[in-house]
């Protein structure tokens, strides 16, 4: 795969309120199984808040796009699920694993779709809702504008929760943490730090 897509994660939530991470990973020790692990993992922790309980868990799915067959079957895509080894049935908690074979170009909706995500280019692509959105942010000045803008929050936000956790490691009080971030970063209202601090403590 190349560059352009190593880093493209797309994580999504859908009408019933399931959670998806899409990673695209070119280097076959980005896709390991504890990788997958870890990021499920990640998802559920997320997920619950003060006075919820485990039932509330919603299904999650981590989907790896490799680019390589890792698993060695030579099949297209993988479906992990845990079994109960005494019966051979499916254990139902919700979560869910899927590796895509990268190397798999088959003339398939899989084998396609696969191929536009080796792809850099909009003309090249075959599903038309996926290359409309490539051109978009590519090709178009609001596209760009709107791409380089969301790459600016998510810096941010990595940047906030970075100085959160470190003064929380100091044993920093999170008034003077508020405090800290007003300062730091002026585009933050008082309300936004205190909720950015109220939620870092329930996680």
């Amino acid at each position: 795969m190349s560059n352009a897509t190593e880093a493209l994660d797309i994580n999504a939530i859908d009408e019933n309120g399931r959670i998806f991470d899409v990673e695209i990973q070119r280097a076959d020790k980005g896709a390991v199984a504890e990788r997958a692990r870890f990021n499920s993992s990640i998802i559920d922790a997320n997920q619950l808040k003060k006075k919820q309980t485990y039932t509330d868990l919603k299904e999650n799915f981590v989907i790896f796009f490799t680019e390589n067959d890792i698993l060695g079957g030579n099949l297209p895509i993988y479906h992990v699920e845990r079994v109960i080894q005494e019966t051979g049935k499916l254990f139902n908690d919700g979560e869910h694993i899927i590796y895509v074979n990268g190397a798999y170009r088959a003339d398939t909706p899989l084998g396609k779709l696969v191929h536009d995500f080796n792809c850099t280019e909009a003309k090249d692509m075959f599903y038309k809702e996926l290359a409309e959105r490539v051109r978009y942010f590519k090709e178009t000045e609001k596209g760009v504008e709107a791409m380089c803008k969301t790459m600016e929050v998510m810096r941010n936000e990595a940047a906030v929760q970075a100085s959160i956790q470190t003064a929380k490691s100091f044993g920093v009080t999170n008034e003077k943490i508020v405090e800290h971030l007003l300062s730091t970063y002026n585009y933050l209202s008082e309300d936004e730090a205190i909720r950015l601090v109220e939620d870092f403590n329930e996680d």
